[in-house]
């Protein structure tokens, strides 16, 4: 007997509706075995970044000093510290966030990183840090390429990738069907039991986590060697021919990163440095200053720069001192005050003074978006940023419970 054609308007939807659910769970399962490794690599690593970032420092300690009517020269406070590195290069001076705060002077020999603290008032050295081992650069380091380099950069763009789809199917997936409520999705609800009651969990953390972790997907993504560093940074990244007939060194800001961190504003990264030796520029240090490390720091505080900000020193002879505070290396909680200021080694003009106001509409989207993935905007942000990292863990928990349930 020949089966009876459906209504009009009723069996076409429904199952219209029941394979776009099917094929969502499809996806949703697939796109969950491959990423659920690396989010929880993310999710954990991510949590101690944003625990240094927000609580403590990223070199970890954070010695206290004695404050003094009067500060040494930066230069003898670099001095006290290259005496115990011999052969050892100046590369970053970071200037104290408070007046009870040690300064750091950033010194490389023979491909190691070291950092000193300093008290400021007494030129003494308080303690060292190798940059490149502290519990912060193993996770940057773990979170942004697996500690197997570009293999593994790319491997947690596509995993970054996949979890945009399973975030698009899993809220196909939660959307109320048949009669539920609004607030059945909300919250597991005490009658439920076994696959029910952890599905309803995956569901209502999901949706509570899946707009937090869209930020910190596609901000991610802009630090990945394909999406990031081909596309997005690539056209993104602040016009070096903003500066007029200022000569150009061949490297780039990145060249500014210490110990193989992302220090540099994702917006300058890529625009290549200044060069010294030209009569080029604005006005910067008074005429027949000697242009040195603390010419240059009292320059930086008449100018603006007070608290937590950097100086890196020329790294050749064409380099230039670059004065800088910005969120990518923790010296300030809002990106709206990034600032980067190049001064020529010997004319002391400033060629280059960039703020957040002088970067584009992505750079300035992007600026935003990495101070809220890092935590760097407050205590808010960081305890987000945890709740959200450990919500990730139980996501991934719930998703293995209800697949070994489904199977047993």
């Amino acid at each position: 007997m020949p089966s009876l054609p459906d209504a009009p308007g009723v069996g076409a939807p429904a199952r219209a509706r029941v394979d776009l659910r099917a094929i969502a769970w499809r996806w949703h399962a697939i796109a969950g075995l491959l990423v659920m490794p690396f989010l929880l690599t993310l999710a954990l690593t991510g949590a101690v970044m944003v625990f240094y970032t927000g609580f403590q420092t990223r070199l970890g300690v954070d010695p206290r000093v004695a404050p003094l009517p009067m500060a040494q020269p930066v230069s003898a406070q670099a001095l006290a510290a290259l005496a115990d590195v011999p052969d050892g290069k100046l590369r970053t001076y970071v200037a104290p966030r408070a007046p009870d705060r040690a300064a750091w002077f950033v010194i490389e020999r023979d491909g190691q990183t070291l950092a000193a603290a300093v008290d400021p008032y007494r030129g003494t050295v308080l303690h060292w840090v190798d940059k490149e081992n502290t519990p912060f650069a193993w996770a940057q380091r773990i979170h942004g390429t697996l500690l197997i380099g570009d293999l593994g950069d790319r491997l947690i763009e596509i995993a970054a990738w996949a979890t945009l789809v399973m975030l698009l199917t899993g809220l196909v997936l939660w959307w109320p069907r048949g009669g539920l409520g609004w607030r059945s999705r909300l919250w597991p609800g005490a009658r439920r039991r076994g696959l029910a009651w952890w599905r309803a969990l995956h569901g209502s953390l999901g949706l509570c986590t899946g707009a937090v972790l869209v930020v910190f997907l596609l901000s991610g993504l802009t630090w990945t060697g394909v999406t990031g560093g081909k596309w997005l940074q690539a056209w993104g990244s602040f016009p070096a021919g903003t500066w007029d007939a200022v000569p150009l060194s061949s490297e780039p800001h990145a060249a500014l990163n210490t110990a193989g961190l992302q220090e540099v504003p994702w917006g300058l990264a890529q625009t290549p440095l200044p060069a010294s030796g030209s009569s080029q520029g604005a006005d910067g240090l008074a005429t027949g200053t000697p242009v040195d490390l603390d010419s240059v720091a009292a320059f930086a505080k008449r100018i603006g720069f007070h608290g937590q900000h950097q100086i890196a020193p020329p790294r050749d002879e064409r380099g230039v001192y670059t004065v800088s505070a910005n969120t990518m290396s923790g010296d300030l909680g809002q990106p709206t005050g990034d600032r980067t200021v190049h001064v020529d080694r010997y004319s002391g003009r400033v060629l280059a003074d960039i703020g957040f106001a002088d970067y584009g509409a992505m750079a300035k989207t992007m600026a935003v978006g990495i101070a809220l993935h890092q935590g760097d905007m407050g205590v808010w942000n960081a305890l987000l940023n945890l709740a959200a990292c450990v919500a990730v863990v139980l996501l991934c928990l719930a998703g293995v419970v209800m697949w070994w349930l489904r199977r047993t």
